[in-house]
């Protein structure tokens, strides 16, 4: 298993839109793998394959308090949504920021394994909203694209300014280590 390079907001790649996963083999179930290695480490609770570059429609998650129910949707799709309400969530593609989204509250989805096989689940409060975060990822579509303009430039200007002091930190770091 491998930890992959979770893409940053606005990284252009995290708008392309995940084709369906058509071919269930080894490849895909490594890909699953490393996903949820990379999930755990970072920490979160969702993963989707895009924000790794990788555009298949593929998500893993893990919602349990202990971190011990991976959960892996290949071809997810949502049947049916009832309620809504008001969640905070943040996102491991825009480190460090969180603001509320209204969701569905509860929702059946439907999805295939890393084998092909179809299952159905149903979901609510957190796992549901996960869910659709994750699906959204799929589409192209982020958290912040649900927040004003104000906002979400906003975000855009703190990341930016948090990549440039990180990247001059490790070139301290790296040069300091030279000597």
């Amino acid at each position: 298993m491998a930890r992959l390079q979770i893409l940053e907001y606005p990284d252009p790649r995290l708008r392309t839109k995940a084709k369906p996963v058509e071919v269930f083999d080894e490849a895909l179930a490594t890909l699953a793998a490393d996903l949820l290695e990379t999930m755990y480490a970072a920490p979160g609770v969702g993963l989707a394959a895009t924000q790794v570059d990788q555009h298949k429609r593929l998500i893993v998650m893990d919602v349990s308090e202990d971190r011990q129910t991976p959960m892996v949707f290949c071809n997810p799709q949502i049947l049916s949504a009832e309620g809504s309400g008001v969640t905070e969530e943040g996102c491991l593609s825009v480190p460090g920021i969180f603001d509320e989204v209204k969701r569905a509250a509860r929702i059946r989805a439907r999805a295939q394994d890393v084998t092909g096989k179809t299952f159905e689940v149903d979901l609510e409060a957190l796992a549901a909203v996960c869910l659709q975060h994750e699906m959204d990822h799929l589409e192209g579509k982020l958290f912040v694209d649900y927040l004003s303009d104000l906002k979400r430039e906003r975000i855009r200007k703190k990341l930016e300014k948090d990549r440039k002091e990180r990247v001059t930190r490790e070139r301290a770091s790296t040069a300091a280590r030279a000597y």
